[in-house]
């Protein structure tokens, strides 16, 4: 762009000194010595709970991932209530709560459900008050055994036994008649039903008419 006379210079992205803002990450060691350390640091202040929480397992979204499984970000109200357990208090004993996700699948639903009353019966609950024990506490033997754990370790979260494989295409297949068509004939036949039930009536009309 040419200049002519002496007007306001284009504020364009030629002089935003890029140099200067460019980030690098040659820190990288340090702080990795410094994670380590914030891990060491919170898990002696949880101590004795765990230093993570006890996470659902869930589907991969899309068809894509939906064969893999994963930790999600809480357990539903219902897992909750079908293993008999208050969502405040879930909370308080490291059991993550997402009122928002939904259950969609029986097996999935079941399989959270296995896994909150697995983590129940190795639960160590402290009392609040030392020396005090309320009911649902603990007993002063497990209290004496408990060490601290990684969830994430206790109970992991594996890949489904059921998972699909794929195969080669038989020649029976190969033969078959195409299911997306008739998929497709069913569609059609079914949006059609209307318009050819009303045709073939005036049709019969016509022809009654015909014979009179």
């Amino acid at each position: 762009m040419a200049i002519k006379h002496n007007q306001q210079i284009p504020n364009n992205h030629f002089r935003k000194q890029w140099q200067t803002r460019v980030r690098t990450h040659f820190d990288q060691p340090g702080r990795k010595l410094r994670r380590r350390d914030a891990r060491i640091t919170k898990a002696a202040a949880v101590a004795p709970r765990p230093v993570d929480k006890l996470r659902p397992v869930v589907r991969c979204p899309t068809i894509k991932y939906n064969r893999r499984v994963r930790a999600g970000r809480g357990f539903t109200l219902e897992e909750l209530k079908a293993a008999k357990i208050a969502p405040a208090f879930a909370r308080t004993i490291g059991i993550s709560v997402d009122h928002r996700r939904v259950n969609h699948s029986v097996p999935t639903f079941t399989a959270n459900v296995e896994r909150l009353q697995a983590y129940s019966s190795k639960l160590i609950l402290f009392p609040r008050k030392v020396g005090k024990p309320k009911k649902g506490d603990s007993s002063a033997e497990d209290l004496a055994a408990a060490a601290q754990t990684v969830i994430t370790s206790t109970f992991p979260i594996a890949p489904y036994a059921d998972a699909v494989t794929e195969r080669k295409i038989t020649a029976e297949e190969k033969n078959a008649p195409s299911k997306y068509r008739e998929l497709r004939t069913a569609r059609s036949n079914h949006r059609q039903a209307g318009k050819r039930a009303k045709r073939q009536a005036e049709k019969a009309d016509a022809e009654a008419a015909a014979k009179k």
